[in-house]
């Protein structure tokens, strides 16, 4: 038995809308399902290529991040990563769209990394691997 991929991230967010546009915008997500949970908030999912992310609307939670959740010795996702293939069309993007980026175009030993922060705050690594193949040799 192994794992083909991950399925998919499970997300609150401050805004379903502003989120799901800018996933959009930003990575070329559709929301392809979507309705309204039993607390009356709007929920979906949006998919891009087999990426999926599944986001929940909760406009009342008040957004932690990685450090401060270190900070309570709690754990926490630090962040999620999503490959891209062409660095033209992403580097045209962030410039585009304005995307905050708290580390840009960093090199690994077989990738570069930017890392970039959605509406709510969660931090996403963009991955691009040399020859669009993933190695660690």
């Amino acid at each position: 038995m192994h794992v083909k991929h991950l399925d998919h991230i499970n997300l609150t967010v401050a805004n379903f809308e502003e989120t799901a546009d800018w996933y959009r915008r930003v990575f070329g997500f559709e929301v392809v399902e979507r309705g309204i949970d039993s607390e009356r908030k709007p929920w979906g999912v949006l998919r891009s290529g087999d990426a999926l992310l599944c986001i929940y609307e909760r406009p009342d939670f008040r957004f932690e991040g990685y450090s401060a959740q270190v900070g309570k010795r709690v754990h926490a996702m630090a962040h999620f990563g999503l490959r891209i293939t062409d660095r033209a069309k992403w580097l045209e993007t962030i410039g585009r769209e304005k995307v905050k980026c708290t580390y840009s175009d960093f090199r690994y030993p077989h990738s570069n990394s930017w890392y970039v922060i959605d509406p709510t705050g969660w931090e996403i690594e963009v991955a691009l691997w040399d020859g669009d193949a993933v190695a660690f040799k």
